[in-house]
């Protein structure tokens, strides 16, 4: 088996370490819920790699990404589902269903006839999802109803703070902030009281309900909580990093160090990102 440029020899090669008797043990044991999160974490290296400007990187997490899409269809051709071909068959018949004013079968020439026929395409691909759903025997559909616009696709924070924008639309909402700080306070003392009782899916649910409050009072004073998240990831890289670099400096390794030691190092970072700031300012 040797590399190439030409997708076949991807889809051969999955098809090589998923054989029953003669692929990876490894591959052959996955199923789509437990390569999902492999799934979700190669898109955000692709993010990652673009917000660094890395092309390399780039080019190689963009493969892996596309070996997540070779898997999938892989494991649903197995099953008697679709393959490959045809998840490329209905992303280029959608394409070029989106863009008849593109692909010289309309006559939409302005931007507004573009978005009305854009509305009138969707419709006509939501009632044809609808059928196909039904013969399936599926009922049960999170993209109807007023919250039906919200993908389930993604990020939970995303997702949450999405939710409640398009609830506050309709007035499902906090008036101020200072309500929900309250609420905060209020799932924390329910958490508490899960935590104590060792009730496991009783402290996932409570953590749930904190952080979609949590989410709730980023979106009432304007600050994007994955944003805010990420900015606090990049702190607590910082820092560790620096408790890291000390110990070394000092002939210590993390393992070996006490808590006591790592917090003191890490106060220290804390002190040293204040002095710069005031030195900015």
């Amino acid at each position: 088996m040797e590399p190439s440029k030409d997708i076949s020899r991807l889809i051969e090669i999955m098809a090589a370490l998923r054989h029953p008797e003669t692929g990876c043990p490894w591959d052959i044991e996955q199923n789509f819920h437990t390569i999902k999160s492999y799934t979700i974490e190669e898109a955000y290296e692709v993010s990652d790699a673009i917000e660094r400007g890395d092309m390399d990187d780039l080019c190689d997490e963009l493969g892996d990404l596309l070996l997540q899409v070779v898997f999938h269809a892989r494991m649903a051709e197995e099953a008697g589902e679709f393959s490959f071909g045809d998840v490329v068959n209905a992303i280029t018949t959608k394409m070029i269903r989106r863009h008849p004013h593109v692909f010289a079968r309309s006559e939409a020439d302005t931007p507004d006839a573009v978005k009305i026929q854009w509305d009138e395409i969707k419709q006509a691909e939501k009632r044809e999802r609808a059928e196909r759903r039904a013969r399936r025997g599926i009922t049960e559909d999170f993209k109807g109803g007023f919250l039906g616009s919200v993908q389930r696709s993604f990020p939970a924070l995303t997702e949450a703070l999405k939710l409640q924008e398009r609830a506050a639309k309709v007035g499902f909402d906090w008036s101020a902030p200072e309500p929900i700080l309250d609420k905060i306070e209020e799932e924390i003392g329910e958490l508490r009281v899960a935590l104590r009782d060792g009730d496991r899916a009783k402290v996932s649910d409570e953590l749930g309900d904190l952080i979609f409050a949590v989410v709730n009072i980023g979106r009432h004073v304007k600050t994007d909580p994955e944003q805010a998240l990420r900015g606090t990831n990049m702190k607590f890289r910082r820092r560790f990093n620096h408790i890291e670099n000390v110990l070394e400096a000092e002939g210590e390794t993390l393992e070996a160090a006490s808590l006591e030691r790592m917090e003191e190092i890490w106060q220290s970072a804390k002190a040293i990102e204040r002095a710069l700031v005031a030195e900015v300012e």
